[in-house]
């Protein structure tokens, strides 16, 4: 399977090194872990759906939803949990007014289902039907025009979203269930001062990161896909934590005009739970990627587990690479998407 990268390539104008940097009082190095553990997956058949690129799996209740990133018909796809007895698929493929031209992500809100479309710059709320066996679509909302190709995004609450800003002018946009951009906060924690000053978009662009969002604790969590940085955002307290792991910031040089990736696959998927941030690392340089010729396997084998501020609490090394994950503590289980194989979903147990 082939990394999906394609958006990197907007990168421009700008060149960073992997120079000594120094960073702000908020951002904390770490290399080990306390725990290091390996844990074997139990994968999980699906009889009824053919899934090309699985990325995303969430779970609420009897209910789980898997995202297919490259569905041939439909984006996502609904099964009962936890037998995933498949029930109906969504967010249907196609260039008609309620058709998806992408999905980037899903969430369950409270009584509703939320995805995102970058290409429509459009995010769209799905109602259970009255045998809640499908979804079906209530409304679109056109995201404001000053939001830059919106590619992850998290609900903070009944009437606002969270989505990083990819111009770069600051670190995430507030958007009001309306579409409309209320705000934006933060700034890119890059000790890059150069990119910085004269290239955020470029910057931003290196940064994209994904997020998730706990209403119980006030946790958000953003992870970059490229280099291995975690912030860690306590939107009670307004407390803002980063921490920058050996293999460093996002990196990228330009040639010939793109911008290229040249330092390594970074994070794939983040969950903050109630007590932690379980997020999937992969590592991978992209030297290794080129010198494959796309033989290596897609996703990370690795579960980062870091405290609600970060600290690395334990490295999680597992028997088969995966991209997005959902995260059970009560019965100590991880449902993951494994891209590579064509029984796709694997299961964990941890503790």
């Amino acid at each position: 399977m082939k990394y999906n990268i394609s958006l990197l390539f907007l990168l421009f104008l700008i060149s960073c090194g992997t120079n000594k940097k120094e960073y702000a009082e908020n951002v904390y190095p770490y290399s080990d872990f306390p725990q290091e553990k390996e844990i074997k997956g139990e994968v999980i058949e699906l009889d009824s759906v053919l899934l090309r690129y699985p990325f995303r799996i969430h779970v609420k209740g009897d209910k789980v939803i898997i995202m297919d990133l490259h569905g041939p018909d439909y984006y996502g796809h609904l099964f009962q949990y936890p037998d995933f007895r498949y029930l109906s698929s969504f967010g249907k493929r196609g260039d008609s007014p309620k058709d998806m031209l992408s999905m980037e992500n899903f969430r369950f809100g409270k009584h509703a289902v939320w995805t995102l479309d970058a290409n429509k710059k459009e995010l769209t709320r799905l109602g259970f039907s009255p045998s809640s066996d499908s979804l079906l679509r209530d409304e679109a909302v056109t995201l404001d025009g000053d939001l830059l190709m919106p590619l992850d995004f998290a609900i903070y609450n009944d009437t606002t979203f969270i989505i990083p800003d990819y111009l770069g002018e600051k670190r995430l946009c507030w958007v009001h269930r309306n579409g409309r951009l209320i705000n934006k906060t933060g700034e890119i924690p890059s000790a890059n001062k150069e990119a910085l000053q004269d290239a955020r978009p470029a910057l931003a662009q290196a940064w994209r990161s994904f997020l998730d969002y706990n209403p119980n604790n006030g946790v958000l969590a953003a992870v970059t896909q490229l280099g291995e940085a975690v912030e860690v955002y306590n939107l009670k307290d307004t407390t803002h934590i980063v921490r920058i792991g050996e293999h460093g910031e996002p990196e990228f040089q330009v040639s010939g005009g793109y911008g290229i990736p040249t330092g390594i696959m970074g994070f794939s998927d983040v969950q903050v739970t109630d007590s932690a941030i379980y997020t999937v690392f992969s590592g991978t340089t992209f030297k290794e990627i080129a010198r494959s010729s796309g033989a290596l396997p897609s996703g990370g084998k690795y579960i980062y587990v870091f405290t609600l501020k970060g600290e690395p609490l334990c490295k999680y090394i597992l028997d088969h690479y995966i991209s997005g994950i959902w995260v059970d503590e009560i019965n100590k289980t991880i449902i993951a998407t494994d891209v590579n194989n064509d029984q796709p979903i694997v299961k964990f147990r941890f503790g």
